[in-house]
C-alpha cells in the first residue's frame, strides 16, 4: 500500500505536464529574445579574426570621422559664403542709397538748416541763389532743395527768365526757402559769418534768416537725364 502511494505521488498529473510545457515554452521564447536583441556573439571567433575585425572597425570609424569633418567644413563654408553674400548685399544697398541721395533720385532726411531769403526789391537773381547753394555745398551739405520743388544736384542749372528764376527747369518764386541736410551748426555758420551770404543779401536790400533743425526732410527728386555723350569706361 505504501509503495503504491509513493508511485502515485511520483506520477505526474496532466496539469503538471501542462505547466511544465508552458514553462519550457516561456524559457525558449526568452532565449530567442536574448539572442535576437542585436548583439553579436564572438565567443567562437578566433583571436586573429577578432584583431582583423577590430582593425576593420577602426578603419571604418576613421572614414566616418573624415566624412563628418568634410561635411562640417562644407557646411561652415556655405554658412560663411551666405553671410558674406548678405553682407555684400547690405553694403551694395547702402551704397546705392548713398549715391541716390547725392544724385537726387531718392528722398533724404537728417539734421540741417532752413535758409529763407526775402527779396522785396527783386534784386536777388539766379547767380545769387547759386552762390548760396555753393556756400552750403562747400560747408558739407549732402542734400539741398529749394521751395520743396527743386532738388539741387551737380547737373542742376540756375537761370534768370524774365522776372523769374528757374532752377533745373522749375520756376522758383520768393520767398526763396533753401533746405540743406548736413551738420547744422557748420551750415549755419557758413551763411552767418561776416561778409557771408546774409550780409550780401542785406546789401541788395533783402533779408536772410537761417534756422538750425534737428530734422530736415527732402522729398523732391531731381530730373534724371540720360547722358548724350558720356559712356562708362570699360
Amino acid at each position: 500500500m505504501r509503495e503504491r502511494g509513493w508511485r502515485a505521488l511520483l506520477r505526474p498529473t496532466a496539469s503538471q505536464v501542462l505547466v511544465g510545457l508552458l514553462i519550457g515554452a516561456l524559457a525558449f521564447a526568452i532565449t530567442v529574445q536574448v539572442r535576437d536583441d542585436g548583439t553579436e556573439d564572438y565567443s567562437s571567433v578566433r583571436g586573429d579574426d577578432l584583431v582583423e575585425l577590430l582593425k576593420s572597425l577602426d578603419s571604418a570609424n576613421r572614414r566616418l570621422d573624415t566624412q563628418i569633418d568634410d561635411l562640417t567644413a562644407t557646411r561652415n563654408g556655405l554658412l560663411s559664403s551666405t553671410q558674406l553674400s548678405e553682407k555684400a548685399e547690405k553694403q551694395a544697398k547702402l551704397r546705392a542709397e548713398q549715391l541716390g541721395i547725392l544724385a537726387g533720385t531718392t528722398g533724404a532726411t537728417g539734421p540741417g538748416i532752413e535758409l529763407v531769403i526775402n527779396d522785396p526789391n527783386k534784386t536777388i537773381d539766379a547767380s545769387a541763389l547759386l552762390d548760396a547753394v555753393e556756400e552750403l555745398r562747400d560747408s558739407g551739405a549732402e542734400a539741398i532743395v529749394i521751395n520743396d520743388v527743386a532738388r539741387v544736384v551737380a547737373q542742376t542749372y540756375f537761370l534768370d527768365d524774365a522776372e523769374k528764376i528757374r532752377v533745373g527747369g522749375r520756376e522758383i518764386k520768393q520767398p526763396y526757402r533753401i533746405e540743406a541736410i548736413g551738420d547744422s551748426s557748420t551750415l549755419a555758420g557758413a551763411v552767418r559769418f561776416r561778409g557771408g551770404l546774409i550780409d550780401r543779401v542785406a546789401t541788395r536790400g533783402g533779408t536772410a534768416t537761417v534756422t538750425e533743425k534737428d530734422v530736415v526732410t527732402i522729398t523732391a527728386l531731381a530730373d534724371v537725364k540720360t547722358p548724350e555723350y558720356a559712356r562708362p569706361t570699360s
